[in-house]
C-alpha cells in the first residue's frame, strides 16, 4: 500500500527498506528475518507499482556465497537495484548507539566482486555499495578510502551514510569525492539539507527512508 501511494504522489522509485520490512514483522532491524522474506516483500512492492524498486539487502545475508545467491534471486525478481552495506553480518541498525563493526575493505570488495560475477546482465540490476565509515565514527578519510576501493572493483554507485544532525560531514565527503561515481544520500537525520542542495552537490539519488512507517506509527498512536 505504501508503494502504491508513493507512486501516486510522483516519486521516481520505491525503497524496500530493511528496517520497515523487519518492523512489519515485529522484529528489530538486525538480520533476524531471512533473505527470502525480504525478497518476497520487495517482489510484492514491484508487482503493486510500475516504479523501480531499490532493495535494502543489508550486508548480503552472509559471506560471498550468500551474496551471490541473493544477487541472482533479486535480479531474477526484477528489482532495479540493491544496496549492500560494508558491515559485518549480522548487522546492527546504523542509528543504534554503540560501536558499529565494519567489514574489512578486502572482505567487502570480495563480496562486491562476487555480486558482479553472479549478476546475469551487466547493465541490468545496479549494485550500490553503502559506506558506513561515518556512521562508525571513522572519519572522512576512511569513508573516501572505502568508497574509492568499492568503485575500483566495480560498484555502480556509492551510498554515503551519516547519522549526524547536521549535513557538514556529508558536504565534506561530496566535495572531496568530486563526482567520481553516482552518489546516493539518505537525509534522515539531517533534513535541513534540501533537495536542491543535494542536487547542486552532484547527488544522483535521494532516499527518503522509512517516512511511511514513521507517519503510520504516529497515526496509530493517535488513534
Amino acid at each position: 500500500l505504501g508503494a502504491k501511494l508513493i507512486e501516486q504522489h510522483g516519486f521516481d522509485g520505491i525503497w524496500a527498506s530493511g528496517l520497515e520490512i523487519s518492523a512489519s514483522h515485529g522484529v528489530p532491524d538486525a538480520n533476524i528475518l531471512t533473505m527470502t522474506q525480504y525478497l518476497e516483500r520487495s517482489q510484492e512492492m514491484r508487482l503493486a507499482t510500475n516504479l523501480p524498486v531499490i532493495a535494502d539487502v543489508d550486508t548480503g545475508y552472509g559471506n560471498f556465497n550468500n551474496v551471490q545467491r541473493m544477487i541472482k534471486l533479486f535480479e531474477f525478481s526484477g528489482v532495479a537495484a540493491v544496496v549492500i552495506e560494508d558491515k559485518v553480518f549480522p548487522k546492527k541498525n546504523s542509528f543504534l548507539p554503540g560501536q558499529q563493526e565494519l567489514a574489512s575493505i578486502p572482505e567487502f570488495c570480495g563480496n562486491l566482486e562476487a555480486a558482479q560475477e553472479a549478476r546475469m546482465h551487466r547493465k541490468g540490476m545496479l549494485i550500490i555499495a553503502r559506506v558506513e565509515a561515518l556512521i562508525a565514527g571513522l572519519g572522512l578519510d576512511e569513508a573516501l578510502k572505502r568508497a574509492e576501493s568499492y568503485v575500483k572493483v566495480g560498484a555502480d554507485g556509492i551510498l554515503i551514510h551519516s547519522k549526524s544532525k547536521e549535513p557538514t560531514e556529508i558536504r565534506e565527503f561530496l566535495r572531496a569525492w568530486k563526482k567520481r561515481s553516482p552518489i546516493v544520500l539518505v537525509p534522515t537525520t539531517y533534513p535541513t539539507m534540501t533537495y536542491d542542495d543535494m542536487i547542486s552537490l552532484g547527488v544522483n539519488m535521494i532516499i527518503y527512508a522509512n517516512q511511511c512507517m514513521r507517519s503510520s506509527i504516529k497515526a496509530m498512536h493517535h488513534v
